[in-house]
Protein backbone atom coordinates (compact mmCIF):
# COMPACT_ATOMS: atom_id res chain seq x y z
CA UNK A 1 0.00 0.00 0.00
CA UNK A 2 1.19 3.55 -0.83
CA UNK A 3 1.70 6.01 1.97
CA UNK A 4 2.39 9.66 2.44
CA UNK A 5 5.93 10.32 2.98
CA UNK A 6 8.03 13.19 4.30
CA UNK A 7 11.50 13.80 4.69
CA UNK A 8 13.47 14.85 7.89
CA UNK A 9 12.57 18.23 7.73
CA UNK A 10 9.08 17.94 7.19
CA UNK A 11 8.83 18.35 3.57
CA UNK A 12 6.69 16.22 1.25
CA UNK A 13 8.55 13.16 -0.62
CA UNK A 14 5.21 11.97 -2.28
CA UNK A 15 4.13 8.42 -1.62
CA UNK A 16 6.08 5.10 -1.25
CA UNK A 17 4.85 1.81 -1.31
CA UNK A 18 5.00 -0.21 2.23
CA UNK A 19 4.20 -3.76 2.46
CA UNK A 20 1.42 -3.52 4.52
CA UNK A 21 -1.10 -6.52 5.02
CA UNK A 22 -4.65 -5.52 3.51
CA UNK A 23 -8.00 -6.63 4.35
CA UNK A 24 -11.71 -7.23 3.20
CA UNK A 25 -14.82 -6.47 4.47
CA UNK A 26 -15.05 -6.84 8.04
CA UNK A 27 -12.49 -9.18 9.12
CA UNK A 28 -10.51 -8.71 12.11
CA UNK A 29 -12.72 -5.98 13.37
CA UNK A 30 -14.17 -8.22 15.84
CA UNK A 31 -10.15 -9.18 17.01
CA UNK A 32 -9.84 -5.28 17.09
CA UNK A 33 -12.21 -4.70 19.55
CA UNK A 34 -11.20 -7.54 21.89
CA UNK A 35 -8.14 -6.72 22.11
CA UNK A 36 -8.46 -3.05 23.16
CA UNK A 37 -10.96 -4.67 25.76
CA UNK A 38 -8.52 -6.44 27.33
CA UNK A 39 -5.78 -3.46 27.03
CA UNK A 40 -8.06 -1.33 28.81
CA UNK A 41 -8.87 -3.43 31.00
CA UNK A 42 -5.32 -4.79 31.60
CA UNK A 43 -4.65 -1.14 33.10
CA UNK A 44 -7.08 -1.29 35.58
CA UNK A 45 -5.19 -1.39 39.17
CA UNK A 46 -8.41 -2.96 40.51
CA UNK A 47 -7.04 -1.72 44.32
CA UNK A 48 -10.55 0.40 45.07
CA UNK A 49 -11.47 -0.85 48.60
CA UNK A 50 -14.40 -0.06 50.64
CA UNK A 51 -14.70 -1.82 54.49
CA UNK A 52 -18.34 -3.55 55.19
CA UNK A 53 -20.15 -2.81 58.09
CA UNK A 54 -18.11 -6.33 59.16
CA UNK A 55 -14.81 -4.20 59.13
CA UNK A 56 -15.59 -0.70 60.87
CA UNK A 57 -14.53 -0.18 64.26
CA UNK A 58 -17.44 0.24 66.93
CA UNK A 59 -20.70 -0.26 67.69
CA UNK A 60 -20.44 -2.47 69.93
CA UNK A 61 -23.37 -1.18 71.60
CA UNK A 62 -27.25 -0.05 70.69
CA UNK A 63 -26.88 3.74 69.90
CA UNK A 64 -29.79 4.63 71.65
CA UNK A 65 -32.46 2.87 73.05
CA UNK A 66 -34.92 0.69 71.12
CA UNK A 67 -38.46 2.97 71.79
CA UNK A 68 -39.33 6.26 72.55
CA UNK A 69 -36.93 8.40 70.65
CA UNK A 70 -38.98 9.05 67.03
CA UNK A 71 -36.41 7.12 65.03
CA UNK A 72 -35.90 4.23 63.60
CA UNK A 73 -34.49 1.71 65.69
CA UNK A 74 -31.10 0.97 65.46
CA UNK A 75 -28.83 -1.61 66.86
CA UNK A 76 -25.10 -0.42 66.24
CA UNK A 77 -23.32 2.78 64.47
CA UNK A 78 -21.70 0.28 61.74
CA UNK A 79 -25.03 0.12 59.84
CA UNK A 80 -24.24 1.40 56.40
CA UNK A 81 -27.18 3.68 56.36
CA UNK A 82 -25.29 5.56 59.03
CA UNK A 83 -22.31 7.73 58.67
CA UNK A 84 -19.47 6.50 59.56
CA UNK A 85 -20.57 3.01 59.25
CA UNK A 86 -19.77 0.26 56.01
CA UNK A 87 -20.27 0.39 52.82
CA UNK A 88 -22.93 -2.19 51.10
CA UNK A 89 -21.91 -3.85 48.17
CA UNK A 90 -18.75 -1.22 47.96
CA UNK A 91 -15.51 -2.39 45.69
CA UNK A 92 -13.16 -4.87 47.11
CA UNK A 93 -9.89 -4.87 45.38
CA UNK A 94 -9.80 -7.50 41.94
CA UNK A 95 -7.96 -8.87 39.20
CA UNK A 96 -9.76 -7.15 35.93
CA UNK A 97 -7.25 -8.79 33.70
CA UNK A 98 -8.03 -10.67 30.45
CA UNK A 99 -6.21 -12.89 28.09
CA UNK A 100 -6.42 -12.63 24.45
CA UNK A 101 -4.84 -15.39 22.26
CA UNK A 102 -1.62 -14.77 20.18
CA UNK A 103 -3.34 -14.89 17.18
CA UNK A 104 -6.27 -13.15 17.62
CA UNK A 105 -4.06 -10.42 18.80
CA UNK A 106 -1.63 -10.26 15.64
CA UNK A 107 -4.61 -10.19 13.51
CA UNK A 108 -5.95 -7.07 15.75
CA UNK A 109 -2.93 -5.39 15.24
CA UNK A 110 -2.83 -5.97 11.63
CA UNK A 111 -5.97 -5.07 10.74
CA UNK A 112 -5.91 -1.69 12.95
CA UNK A 113 -2.59 -0.73 10.95
CA UNK A 114 -4.35 -1.47 7.41
CA UNK A 115 -7.33 0.88 8.47
CA UNK A 116 -4.96 3.60 9.44
CA UNK A 117 -3.40 3.50 6.14
CA UNK A 118 -6.85 3.13 4.28
CA UNK A 119 -8.32 6.62 5.76
CA UNK A 120 -4.49 8.44 5.48
CA UNK A 121 -3.97 8.81 9.04
CA UNK A 122 -0.83 7.40 9.04
CA UNK A 123 2.45 8.85 7.31
CA UNK A 124 6.16 8.05 6.95
CA UNK A 125 8.64 10.36 7.75
CA UNK A 126 12.61 9.65 6.73
CA UNK A 127 13.46 9.90 10.54
CA UNK A 128 12.36 12.34 12.94
CA UNK A 129 15.38 14.55 14.63
CA UNK A 130 15.87 17.64 16.16
CA UNK A 131 19.58 20.17 15.92
CA UNK A 132 18.69 20.93 19.84
CA UNK A 133 16.18 20.03 22.36
CA UNK A 134 13.93 22.50 21.98
CA UNK A 135 9.84 22.35 21.46
CA UNK A 136 10.22 25.56 18.48
CA UNK A 137 12.28 23.02 16.15
CA UNK A 138 9.95 20.09 17.00
CA UNK A 139 6.50 21.87 16.43
CA UNK A 140 8.42 23.41 12.80
CA UNK A 141 8.60 20.16 11.83
CA UNK A 142 5.42 18.76 13.04
CA UNK A 143 2.94 21.64 11.59
CA UNK A 144 4.56 20.90 8.08
CA UNK A 145 3.21 16.99 8.18
CA UNK A 146 0.19 18.10 10.28
CA UNK A 147 -1.27 21.24 9.23
CA UNK A 148 -4.53 20.59 12.04
CA UNK A 149 -3.19 19.50 15.17
CA UNK A 150 -4.94 17.19 17.28
CA UNK A 151 -3.92 13.89 18.93
CA UNK A 152 -0.84 12.79 17.31
CA UNK A 153 1.68 9.44 17.97
CA UNK A 154 5.43 9.74 17.09
CA UNK A 155 6.46 6.31 16.46
CA UNK A 156 10.46 5.67 16.05
CA UNK A 157 12.81 2.37 15.93
CA UNK A 158 14.61 4.05 18.87
CA UNK A 159 14.50 7.87 20.12
CA UNK A 160 17.34 10.15 20.83
CA UNK A 161 17.15 12.28 23.90
CA UNK A 162 16.89 15.84 22.28
CA UNK A 163 13.78 14.46 20.48
CA UNK A 164 12.04 13.11 23.77
CA UNK A 165 13.23 16.54 25.42
CA UNK A 166 11.95 18.63 22.53
CA UNK A 167 8.32 16.86 22.66
CA UNK A 168 7.32 16.68 26.02
CA UNK A 169 6.00 19.84 26.57
CA UNK A 170 3.39 19.60 23.63
CA UNK A 171 0.04 18.75 24.49
CA UNK A 172 -1.43 16.05 22.70
CA UNK A 173 1.52 14.69 21.75
CA UNK A 174 2.95 11.10 22.37
CA UNK A 175 5.69 9.37 21.91
CA UNK A 176 6.70 5.13 21.20
CA UNK A 177 8.59 2.83 19.99
CA UNK A 178 7.58 0.60 17.18
CA UNK A 179 8.83 -2.45 19.88
CA UNK A 180 5.99 -1.88 22.11
CA UNK A 181 3.02 -0.02 20.24
CA UNK A 182 -0.21 -1.76 20.02
CA UNK A 183 -3.80 -2.04 19.02
CA UNK A 184 -5.33 0.67 21.53
CA UNK A 185 -2.77 3.35 20.17
CA UNK A 186 -3.05 2.67 16.75
CA UNK A 187 -6.90 2.78 17.33
CA UNK A 188 -7.39 6.15 19.35
CA UNK A 189 -4.70 9.15 17.91
CA UNK A 190 -6.29 11.31 15.15
CA UNK A 191 -2.91 10.99 13.07
CA UNK A 192 0.42 8.79 13.77
CA UNK A 193 3.67 9.74 12.20
CA UNK A 194 5.82 6.85 11.86
CA UNK A 195 9.62 6.81 10.50
CA UNK A 196 11.11 4.50 8.21
CA UNK A 197 12.96 2.66 10.82
CA UNK A 198 9.91 2.55 13.02
CA UNK A 199 7.83 0.63 10.57
CA UNK A 200 10.68 -1.50 9.48
CA UNK A 201 10.14 -2.96 12.94
CA UNK A 202 6.72 -2.97 12.86
CA UNK A 203 7.01 -5.44 9.26
CA UNK A 204 9.85 -7.40 11.53
CA UNK A 205 6.90 -7.82 13.94
CA UNK A 206 4.25 -9.34 11.96
CA UNK A 207 6.50 -11.66 10.12
CA UNK A 208 7.51 -12.97 13.72
CA UNK A 209 3.37 -12.86 14.69
CA UNK A 210 3.40 -15.42 11.28
CA UNK A 211 6.23 -17.44 11.75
Amino acid sequence: MKLKTFKSDGSSSGKKEFAVPTFEGIRGLQAIKEVVTAIRANNRYGTASTKTRAEVRGGGRKPFRQKGTGMARQGSRRSPILTGGGVAMGPKPRDYSKKVNKKVKALAFQRALFDRVEDGSLVVIDEFKVAEPKTKLFVSVLKQIVPERGSILIVDGEFQDPVILAARNISAVDLEEAAYLNTLQLSRYGTIVITKAGIATLMQRMEADHS
